[in-house]
């Protein structure tokens, strides 16, 4: 699968995971869109932490944050996100995905070395992300987890993430515990990751770089509603960014 576009998905792969299998699925339904054979490397956690890491997400051409956090290994997610970030390889997160980019622009980009999620129970002063404050229509009271789907998330115009929808209010499914401290949301306009969705109570929902390659990040997760017909347009242009750096590498590689 030499001209395959090789996707390394960061995470610990579980196949009794719903997100896990749809993640391998959605990239297939947008590489067949696409006709362009496309071949998923699930990479570890704690690998991410090997010498031999770095050569790895080398040769894929796109870098997906799994959900499936508490991850095996937080400073392995967190190496392979920023590996993505500085190198300006092609990346989504989503739902740990996107809690662990965000951590990872606050600790790389603006030095905040203790930032943390609420799940590591570290004692951390700055808890970027903390349990979810809100529901989506219909949670069963008392539950503490965002599931199901949210009919209203804002998208912000001009935005990249806009721009792959092509309208400016969308449904998406989630199925998490944690969200984005409020009180933390400047750090995402500081590293250059601005908010680009948001919730019905204007909660944070994804983030994107206007200066990368491709830099986005979710806290919905856009494979579980990708089907075979109807490829998930954020997944889509993931995978056509992934395939058009792969073409790059390759002509650069020849003209050396």
């Amino acid at each position: 699968m030499n001209d395959a576009v090789r996707i390394g998905i960061l995470g610990d792969f579980n196949p009794e995971f719903r997100s896990h299998l749809a993640t391998n699925e959605a990239l297939q339904h947008a590489a067949a869109k696409l006709n362009v054979p496309l071949e998923p490397l699930w990479l570890p956690t704690p690998s991410l932490l090997q010498p031999a890491a770095q050569k790895t997400l080398e040769s894929c051409d796109g870098v997906w944050a799994s959900a499936g956090s508490p991850y095996q290994s937080f400073d392995g997610m967190l190496r392979g996100i920023q590996f993505a970030r500085e190198r300006d390889w092609p990346f989504l997160g989503t739902c740990g995905g996107f809690q662990y980019a965000f951590l990872e622009c606050a600790r790389n980009v603006l030095g905040i070395q203790d930032a943390d999620t609420a799940e590591n129970n570290s004692g951390s002063k700055n808890i970027l992300i903390y349990p979810v404050a809100c529901a989506v229509p219909g949670k069963t009271p008392g539950a503490p987890r965002l599931s199901g789907v949210v009919p209203e998330i804002r998208l912000r115009p001009g935005s990249y993430l806009q721009s792959f929808y092509m309208q400016d209010t969308v449904a998406e499914e989630f199925f998490c515990n944690f969200e984005i401290n409020p009180e933390f949301e400047w750090t995402s306009m500081e590293a250059g990751m601005p908010v680009v969705a948001r919730g019905p109570q204007g909660e944070i929902r994804a983030i994107e770089s206007p200066t990368h390659r491709f830099f986005i990040a979710t806290l919905f997760q856009p494979q579980l509603s990708s089907k075979p017909e109807n490829p998930h347009p954020l997944v889509l242009a993931f995978v056509q960014a992934a395939a058009d750096w792969g073409k790059k590498k390759l002509d650069d590689s020849v003209l050396e």
